[in-house]
């Protein structure tokens, strides 16, 4: 049991572990239904007497203090994901925005390009061999863990322990904060609409029994999973779940018995959820969580048969590029693991990459599916990248299609409303 008595050495209060933080360094932190909170608060806190301090992190759940402009001179924020609690600050120059594919995060951190000097991470206790498990997310926070010089550890007698590629040692955590309380919830969402539903009832009619899914979150996954009852040994590879899934693995629909890779196994690598979530999770061995190098490897996903990929964007042209991480200029999220999927999907024995969007946004007064994306926006996923395209309208299928044919795919999901203006656009660029 020496290692119990060292753990027991390294026990402080938050105020006093993050001390280590030094001007200059770079401080990686817990993605996700993870956030340390009690050790950001405690880092923010520090405000006056540190500068130039670069925090690196996936979205977080919670409040990102640290990214308001009373700090701008202490803390800088490094966003791989850009969450709703810093997207202001990528927008005001208050932080960075890295378009980068999160299967490649951990590549990055263990070369040194993305140097990470301390890491807040979120645990659960020590097993009886000194391990704690990530918890509700490994994601690129073990990559981060691994590599950092000094890692901070909040101890959380609440946080589950998932199975897998998971655990650290508790010789490898410099200082320890104990807390019990629930990790961060995410709001509970409320029923998906009638335009997610259409758009999860036509997804459904591509997924065949025995086919395996990635969703990420929101009203269209939620909608989808709705129309997955009758269907059968369902398998999930995915870099994130979320309580829906949990309804239709206690249905038998989800039993991962089809699945060519980790047979019986949902794997993950995060999830973004509440106290089902986690129950769930906690030493269940039908769940594995690996890290994102891992779960969002094409070339891992595309060992999956019939692999089917649900992603989302916020626009797409006529040609079948699409936007997913900006509103033409203005950064809203990043690339995630879209690019990841859609390739390993379309690279799986019978695989069917998605993307779904709705037909409309702003209340119906402006068209996703547009002649050209608008002035400065990203295109994440490339046009000969995409296969299908659902909305509400129905689906569209792009995979080997000239751009006329694409065009006229798409023009007819897109809302009624704007099909003649598309249509016109179409004849403008001569498609027709």
């Amino acid at each position: 049991m020496q290692w119990n008595e060292a753990f027991r050495r390294k026990v402080m209060s938050a105020e006093e572990a993050v001390k280590v933080i030094r001007s200059g360094d770079h401080v990686w932190i817990h993605a996700g239904c993870n956030a340390p909170t009690e050790l950001i608060q405690a880092m923010t806190a520090r405000s006056g007497e540190l500068e130039g301090v670069e925090v690196i992190h996936l979205m977080v759940l919670g409040e990102a203090a640290y990214a308001a402009p009373e700090h701008a001179h202490a803390f800088r924020h490094r966003a791989m994901f850009t969450g709703a609690n810093v997207r202001e600050a990528v927008a005001d120059g208050r932080a960075d925005y890295v378009p980068i594919f999160l299967s490649e995060i951990p590549l990055l951190i263990n070369s040194g390009l993305q140097p990470v000097d301390v890491a807040l991470i979120h645990v659960s206790p020590p097993d009886e061999h000194g391990f704690c498990s990530y918890g509700v997310g490994v994601e690129c926070t073990k990559a981060a863990a691994e590599r950092a010089s000094t890692v901070i550890a909040l101890v959380n007698r609440q946080m589950p322990r998932s199975l897998g590629d998971s655990f650290i040692h508790v010789s490898k955590l410099s200082r320890v904060v104990e807390i019990d309380r629930l990790p961060v919830e995410l709001p509970v969402p409320g029923s998906p609409s009638e335009v997610s539903k259409a758009i999860g009832s036509h997804i459904a009619e591509l997924i065949e029994d025995g086919a395996t899914l990635q969703m990420g979150i929101g009203e269209i996954p939620d909608a989808v999973l709705l129309f997955l009852t009758q269907k059968r040994n369902l398998g999930i590879h995915t870099e994130m779940f979320s309580d829906g899934l949990i309804d239709l693995f206690e249905r038998g629909v989800i039993t991962n018995e089809a699945k060519t890779l980790h047979r019986g196994k949902i794997v993950a690598s995060f999830l973004l959820g509440t106290k089902k979530s986690f129950d769930f999770l906690h030493n269940n061995p039908f769940v594995e969580f690996h890290p994102s190098d891992y779960v969002n490897d094409p070339t891992i996903i595309a060992r999956n048969d019939k692999m089917v990929a649900i992603n989302s964007a916020i626009a797409i042209d006529l040609t079948g590029q699409v936007s997913a991480d900006s509103i033409g200029r203005r950064i809203y999220s990043g690339f995630g693991g879209q690019v990841d999927f859609v390739r390993g999907a379309a690279r799986s024995k019978g695989g069917k990459p998605i993307i779904a969007v709705p037909s409309t946004a702003q209340k119906g007064t402006v068209s996703r599916i547009v002649d050209v994306l608008a002035e400065g926006a990203g295109v994440v996923t490339s046009r000969a990248d995409v296969h299908y395209v659902a909305t509400e309208f129905g689906i569209a299928s792009l995979f080997g299609k000239s751009l006329r044919e694409r065009a006229q795919e798409l023009i007819a999901i897109a809302h009624p409303d704007f099909r003649e203006e598309l249509r016109a656009a179409a004849r403008k660029r001569r498609f027709f």
